[in-house]
């Protein structure tokens, strides 16, 4: 049996919003590369978004539709990211020899 922390948190979740993991040593294997993809993809959207909401922030006309549409963006951007950088983090304690 795989130990919890052998597991990748992938950068999509499953039924009901439940996490995903993925259980190989095989890092360059397909789901991993998939995984590395998605979450390129997503780091790029966050940082899309984020300059769109300082543009958007800096429009004195912005109406409160669109701040609620930019604010619930911005929500889900940033649950990837974390996503993205606690899978990370999980990954980089896995590859990091233990230290007493």
């Amino acid at each position: 049996m795989t130990a919890p922390n052998d597991l990748r948190l992938l950068p999509w979740s499953g039924p009901e919003g439940k996490p995903c993991y993925l259980s190989t040593d095989d890092r360059d294997g397909f789901m991993s590369r998939l995984a590395d993809n998605i979450e390129a993809v997503q780091l790029g959207a966050a940082a899309e978004l984020l300059e769109h909401a300082s543009e958007t922030l800096d429009d004195q006309d912005t109406g409160p539709e669109d701040l609620r549409r930019l604010a619930k963006e911005l929500t889900g951007a940033l649950g990837a990211v974390l996503r993205v950088a606690t899978s990370r983090g999980l990954l980089l304690a896995v590859s990091e020899p233990h230290r007493p």
